[in-house]
């Protein structure tokens, strides 16, 4: 078969042409070679090929085994003979215990294969030894014996860790393609070291380059081997070492249109490399320079239309091919122009070693950060022990990293080590709320072995009792949840495990008692991770049971696609997991609320849940969703005090744990752990945060009270104070009932006020702050939990909303009646007791305010279904 051509040719190397001893088809019926090589043989490399960039013609091979063969060539003189030959394959022999002896494995390590000869036309000869494993390897080897100086035929190639529409495919020892599956992707290469037939490319080097050579002759030794070409060419040192990684910007005349998701592959396929290897194509991307140190953090680069970043490693001697025929040399890469439009740049090498500490200003002590740096170029530069091209999509990265588009960040425990290039750096560290983010510009030079940076608090809500959580992250190992929660200054991770149809997430992690990095467990206790379970029905909803010991709560998911297997029943409803958790001691959260929008109606009725969660997914940006809020106000509009808390659900690199985050306030002289955080969250004393921190008190009490007035009402006196180093604050909001009562425009980085409200009737009130970054739209950035008013002889009743709610419940009804797959009688009977609790005790409710209306409860419902 023809060999994959391995790219582009190099100019330096031509192929010599001989004929051999016999064909590849006679070589197969040939009495004196292996079952595998005949086996192997259909799959042997013919015609023209490029391996390593060094061009072959393949005509007839040599046999080489019993007899010296002599081939003519015609005449040349060069530096490197380059052949591409392999060994035939040889049992090892046994004694009656199964030990093999002499053993040198089965390549036959160091063993003299054969002499190769070059014969010079003055008649003067040159000789070289032929070692197995060492100049040859066998065309079938055991995995773990490469070669010492010889390389197998086809270079290495990067892959795309994105599934494409072309599937990249792979063969086996025995010729059986076989695509590439996620696992192997995530390498981002491929090494095509085995096959049915492995040729090996071995370069000597030519004592006497000024001579011309005429013949070669090939003297066996010991064993079989097939001399399948040869090339020769001139380079300033052996033509299969490459230099180590660097990067070139290339610059067009043109936009260019490129898709990441789908176009990475063109552009390897336009910018290659002979002596080397493209390692990477990407779009260029722009930073400010001058300005980096006052822009914000995770503000995103522009992408550059006329710039391509090119990472490759190759020979000193190897040239680019562009698309178009344009050949640029490496040794002239300085800044070259091809003549076409097309501009090649140098990018400094990042090889000078530094140890980057980060640490709490005016102390020694490193803390763990979120860290991102970039080169002048804006090439991201990640340390040595995190990924260069970190993959960001789901199920797909368990890595501690973040991207966030084209600005990548990685979380470091405080100190790391990172290869950067001379000249400027751009560095930005982050570490939640309540500390300025960094952003600075370091000058690198060979003197340059550590930097230090020093980071500086500037609120102080901890130090009053407050911590952070992020209620719901998934995937990550409790450890990596631990470093990523520490960086990003969250208090609690609660990780999460769950069923996604056939897949089982981090059910290996849950054991029902460890709270990972309490003292007990070795930590410090200031950053906690717990593995709870999200419990989940693809149309009743979902549910969140945070920090609950004993067995773990089962099902983990219920009903069927796309939440658990198809056909699975619905044998459960939510609120009876939430009664399972509670009992058990945990907390329950109806998580990404109000979404999936159904039996979560009734869990809230019932009080079976603790607390409702605002999402912000993998948006920086978006804010807390009215959507959600609106939903949320439903039940508190009807007396249903349920605090909020906020989790991002974290599922790949996209999300950053703690993007919106919970603080609950600790009660006073307790404590932080996990089960007074769980009780903080209970007691409602919560806000919700993209950023802003707040703190609201209504007649003296903290958020999440209940305040008892007399039936004659009462003026209420209520203050607050705001703080924001990571957004700008731009307006606060008192909320009385779902309407915003007050406003005050903020136009500094911290605020206080207060307020006094007359309350005639049974009433909520929360506080809310909007946000915006000068790049983006407001956003509602935080928002309090309630406190709500209890006026004597006065409730809480919104018809409009209470009718909503209970429509939900119905249809949780309906549901099960109808669609859903039917578990036994008896549980299915179970389950619609306890959605009719839940509705007859609103319904009932609604009738004792006086609202009258139809309602269709029971209208699927049949004993015999």
């Amino acid at each position: 078969m023809s060999m994959h051509r391995d790219g582009p040719a190099s100019p330096l190397f031509r192929p010599v042409s001989f004929d051999g001893t016999l064909s590849f088809e006679e070589l197969a019926q040939h009495s004196d070679v292996s079952a595998e090589l005949t086996q192997a043989v259909p799959f042997a490399h013919s015609g023209s090929c490029v391996a390593w960039g060094i061009p072959f013609e393949i005509g007839r091979p040599v046999f080489l085994k019993d007899q010296a063969v002599t081939v003519k060539i015609s005449s040349c003189s060069a530096r490197w003979f380059v052949f591409l030959h392999a060994s035939d394959v040889r049992p090892l022999s046994s004694d009656q215990n199964g030990l093999i002896s002499p053993m040198r494995g089965i390549g036959q390590l160091g063993e003299h294969a054969a002499d190769y000869v070059l014969i010079y036309d003055d008649g003067s000869e040159e000789r070289v030894k032929i070692r197995r494993r060492h100049q040859v390897g066998s065309l079938l080897s055991r995995w773990g014996e490469q070669c010492t100086e010889a390389v197998p035929a086809i270079k290495p190639r990067p892959l795309s860790f994105r599934a494409t529409n072309q599937p990249e495919w792979t063969a086996d020892s025995v010729g059986h393609r076989h695509p590439i599956g996620w696992g192997s992707r995530q390498k981002q290469l491929v090494f095509e070291d085995d096959g049915p037939w492995v040729n090996f490319v071995w370069a000597f080097e030519n004592p006497h380059p000024e001579k011309a050579v005429e013949a070669l002759r090939f003297e066996p030794v010991c064993g079989a081997l097939i001399v399948s070409a040869l090339s020769v060419g001139d380079t300033s040192s052996t033509p299969l070492r490459w230099r180590k990684r660097k990067k070139v910007l290339v610059r067009t005349s043109t936009e260019l249109s490129f898709d990441p998701a789908l176009d990475e592959h063109s552009l390897l396929d336009q910018i290659q490399l002979d002596l080397g290897q493209v390692i990477a194509a990407r779009p260029g991307v722009v930073y400010p320079r001058e300005e980096w140190e006052k822009t914000r953090q995770n503000l995103q680069p522009k992408m550059a239309s006329d710039e391509v970043l090119v990472e490759y490693a190759a020979h000193e001697d190897a040239e680019f091919h562009l698309a178009g025929g344009t050949r640029v040399a490496l040794r002239n890469l300085e800044c070259t122009s091809s003549g076409d439009g097309v501009i090649l740049e140098t990018i400094e090498a990042a090889d000078q070693p530094v140890s980057l500490r980060v640490v709490e200003a005016g102390t020694n002590m490193v803390v763990p950060v979120k860290l991102h740096v970039h080169g002048r170029m804006g090439e991201y530069l990640a340390p040595v022990d995190r990924s260069r091209n970190p993959n960001p999509l789901w199920f797909e990265n368990y890595s501690p990293d973040f991207c966030h588009g084209n600005h990548i960040s990685t979380y470091i425990s405080g100190e790391t080590t990172i290869d950067l290039p001379l000249g400027n750096v751009y560095v930005e560290i982050t570490k939640g709320f309540e500390i300025n983010p960094v952003r600075k510009t370091f000058t690198i030079t060979r003197d340059t072995k550590q930097i230090t940076v020093e980071i500086e608090k500037a609120l102080h809500w901890r130090e009053n009792g407050w911590v952070t959580a992020d209620t719901h992250v998934h995937f990550l190992s409790p450890a990596t949840a631990m470093l990523e929660g520490a960086a990003e200054g969250v208090n609690v991770i609660n990780l999460l495990a769950s069923q996604w149809g056939e897949l089982m997430t981090n059910v290996g992690d849950f054991d029902g008692h460890t709270t990972f990095g309490t003292r007990a467990a070795g930590g410090t206790g200031e950053f906690l991770v717990r593995v709870g379970t999200e419990n989940r029905q693809h149309v009743l909803g979902h549910i969140s049971l945070l920090g609950y010991s004993g067995n773990m709560i089962l099902p983990l998911c219920s009903g069927g696609a796309d939440e658990s297997a198809i056909g699975d029943p619905v044998n459960v409803l939510l609120t009876e997991w939430a009664q399972k958790c509670r009992k058990q001691g945990g907390l329950v959260v109806l998580p990404h609320f109000p979404d999936p929008r159904l039996e979560n109606a009734a869990t809230i009725v019932l009080g079976e849940a603790d607390a409702v969660e605002m999402t912000s997914f993998r948006n920086l940006y978006s804010g807390i969703d009215a959507y959600s809020l609106s939903d949320w106000y439903r039940y508190l509009n009807n007396g249903y005090l349920v605090p909020a808390v906020a989790g991002t659900d974290k599922m790949s690199a996209e999300f950053a744990v703690g993007t919106i985050r919970t603080y609950a306030k600790i009660a006073y002289n307790r404590e932080f752990s996990y089960k007074t955080w769980m009780d903080a969250v209970r007691a409602g004393h919560t806000f919700v945060t993209y950023g802003p921190l707040m703190d609201l008190n209504v007649d003296g009490k903290p958020m999440g009270s209940r305040i008892s007035l007399p039936s004659s009402g009462g003026t209420i006196n209520g203050s607050w104070n705001v703080a924001s180093v990571i957004v700008p604050m731009t307006r606060v909001d008192l909320v009385v009932n779902g309407e915003v009562r007050e406003s005050r425009t903020l136009k500094t980085w911290q605020d206080a006020g207060s307020w006094s409200i007359r309350v005639d009737k049974s009433s909520w009130i929360a506080l809310l702050v909007r946000a915006k970054y000068d790049d983006k739209p407001e956003m509602i950035a935080a928002h309090s939990s309630a406190v709500m008013i209890d006026v004597e002889g006065s409730q809480l009743f919104a018809a409009a909303d209470a009718l909503a709610i209970l429509d939900q419940i119905e249809g949780s009804m309906a549901y099960i009646d109808t669609i859903g797959t039917r578990a036994e009688v008896k549980r299915y009977k179970e389950m619609r007791l306890l959605l009719e609790s839940a509705h007859r005790r609103l319904h009932n409710r609604m009738h004792q305010m006086g609202f009258d209306h139809t309602h269709t409860v029971g209208a699927h419902h049949s004993e015999h279904d």
